[in-house]
């Protein structure tokens, strides 16, 4: 028996799990969000999920009819969140934020809403890129480190609905 053959089988079986697709695997923006569908959720943090590959914020908005709608809103990895400066204490349930971002093609929100966030806008103010860079996403002047479009009327404007 030969048993130089097994170096060369456990390298090759090696190889071979760390190609294997994984099933948390970053995905581009145009896979699940639509560019030409885009939101502006305004409301109450009620669940922050500090997961990766992405992190997510679920926002409750209050729709005119006055029924009250969840949006769970994909946001960068937690890591990226953390060095853009949105940290567990700003990201706190109860916090009114405004998210501007782009709706799931799907547009099912049974039983919640989906999206991908671009931007989040705290009440002193503070705004913060909370999306993925890279990702195929809409260059839509949120992202600091992409140029912006030269149109930027896509996304709706941060002004308090009346």
């Amino acid at each position: 028996m030969n048993t130089r053959v097994y170096p060369v089988a456990a390298l090759a079986v090696a190889a071979a799990i760390v190609a294997a697709p994984n099933g948390n695997a970053h995905h581009a923006f145009s896979a699940e969000f639509d560019a030409d569908l885009p939101i502006r959720i305004q409301g109450k943090i009620v669940q922050v999920d500090w997961i990766n590959p992405h992190a997510w914020v679920l926002v409750e908005h209050v729709k005119e009819d006055g029924t009250a709608q969840v949006w769970q809103l994909e946001a960068g990895t937690p890591n990226t969140l953390l060095r853009r400066g949105m940290t567990r204490q700003l990201l706190q349930p109860g916090t009114e934020v405004v998210v501007r971002g782009y709706q799931s093609k799907d547009r099912n929100c049974e039983p919640i809403c989906s999206g991908s966030g671009r931007d989040i806008t705290f009440p002193d103010g503070r705004k913060f890129f909370m999306g993925s860079s890279g990702t195929g996403a809409p260059r839509d002047g949120a992202d600091p480190r992409e140029p912006a479009k030269a149109d930027q009327s896509d996304l709706p404007e941060d002004t308090p609905e009346e």
